[in-house]
């Protein structure tokens, strides 16, 4: 299992599934409090992640050794989930969800506090980390990210070069053109969906805010339409069903295979795909481990330019968090901080990290040198934008949405692209006149 933006929403308040009432909320406002002396933190925690391949490849063991080497009397134990949605928002009726786990996306951000342990406050923790708003609630912090994330285009630099492209598109159109460039010059699959994962597509919603350099652009999803005429979701979201209206994809996108997609672009039989500075370093060993060139691993952004300017969004990966009901706060809250300020987990990954003193990894020079602009975009009105996308059954953030699209640019589903915007339109509009935060 890989990072994974799976942002599943379902209704409710407390409730994680219809029907079924959670146990959640009798430890309201509990804090998990830094531990003052390490030697005093004892206890045994299980973390539950989504890394199922670090879990069997012994890297979380190891980064529990280190943690022990300042937290001797703590046992950690890890528990990797392949449907980490699915699997933990049917725990999380119980009291017994881990002592630490990812933040499930189907969790209202109003309910953090009946489900987690506050780190501290916002004004406190603001001052060293990035993100703190992401997972704020009433002044307080719920959740703390190890790595931050930006969206962007993983690809081949070697079969772009051989399609005779060398400088990054700064327009969609510029875009369509170079992959049309690629499938006529090379052998390789200019541009590969995913469309059988299908969390790989979510990673769409996140040119929100990059492709007008619009720190604001969550408001705008609050407040207004998000596929309004050049809004910056029907900009993402006409490219890609330009791209597969092109044929410029797989050629059957329901029998893709996201693990044979890695060593498959490492290779140069897939060009590109829209993924996210976390997919980088994986596609880098599927590199190595195929005898090919990891410098062939290239990123980025999305193709669109304010003022001469690329932008990307930086935002936070999965957050972690204490459950509100463990009896080991203490241990789990040292793991937190340990996790996030002294592993080397976010270097491993080769992430952007969620301290603001911490220079950028090594594999965004690229970036740095093409001058893009980083912009973390407000999440202060995230929550209402999930109530929206709840009751509006759009599903901004899940797998459908763009599986939709995609069918209906390859001529599985009936009806035109206007008119697939405007039912989006229609019920994101209507949702915003009677959802709450």
């Amino acid at each position: 299992m890989n990072r994974r933006h799976i942002l599943a929403m379902v209704v409710g308040a407390a409730l994680l599934i219809p029907g079924c009432t959670g146990t959640g909320g009798t430890s309201k406002g509990a804090d998990a409090k830094a531990p003052d002396d390490p030697a005093k933190v004892t206890g045994t925690i299980k973390v539950l992640t989504v890394r199922t391949d670090l879990v069997q490849d012994g890297t979380m063991k190891k980064y529990a050794a280190e943690f022990n080497k300042t937290y001797p009397k703590v046992k950690v134990e890890f528990e990797a989930l392949t449907n980490y949605e699915a699997e933990v928002k049917i725990r999380m009726n119980t009291e017994n969800y881990g002592d630490v786990l990812l933040i499930p996306a189907v969790i209202k951000k109003s309910d953090y506090p009946k489900f987690f342990a506050s780190l501290g406050t916002a004004q406190e923790r603001g001052k060293k980390y990035r993100f703190t708003d992401f997972t704020t609630v009433d002044g307080k912090v719920y959740g703390q990210t190890p790595v931050g994330v930006s969206p962007g285009f993983v690809y081949n630099k070697r079969v772009w070069k051989e399609a005779g492209v060398t400088d990054w598109p700064t327009t969609p159109a510029e875009f369509l053109t170079d992959l049309k460039a690629i499938k006529s010059k090379t052998d390789a699959i200019p541009y590969y969906t995913n469309f059988a994962a299908g969390w790989t597509l979510t990673s769409w919603t996140y040119v929100n805010g990059s492709v007008h350099c619009d720190p604001e652009a969550t408001d705008k999803l609050a407040e207004g339409d998000p596929w309004a005429k050049d809004a910056d979701l029907r900009v993402g979201d006409t490219l890609l069903y330009d791209t597969v209206k092109s044929g410029l994809i797989e050629k059957d996108p329901t029998t893709s295979n996201w693990e044979e997609s890695k060593p498959r672009l490492a290779k140069g039989e897939i060009a590109t795909q829209w993924l996210g500075t976390w997919a980088i370093v994986q596609f880098q060993d599927a590199a190595k481990k195929a005898g090919v060139n990891p410098d062939d691993i290239g990123f980025m952004p999305f193709p669109s330019q304010v003022d001469g300017t690329f932008c990307a969004v930086v935002s936070p990966d999965y957050n972690q968090a204490v459950n509100v009901h463990s009896k080991h706060k203490d241990a789990a809250r040292a793991w937190i901080d340990w996790f996030t300020d002294k592993s080397t987990y976010g270097q491993d990954n080769l992430a952007i990290s969620p301290l603001k003193d911490a220079p950028l990894p090594a594999v965004m020079k690229p970036y740095e040198d093409a001058g893009v602009k980083f912009i973390e975009v407000d999440d202060s009105k995230g929550a209402q934008v999930k109530s929206i996308d709840n009751e509006s059954e759009t599903g901004i953030y899940a797998p459908e949405y763009r599986q939709n699209l995609v069918d209906l640019a390859r001529g599985a589903r009936k009806g035109s692209l206007d008119g697939f915007f405007s039912d989006l339109s229609e019920r994101w509009t209507e949702a915003q006149k009677t959802s709450g935060s």
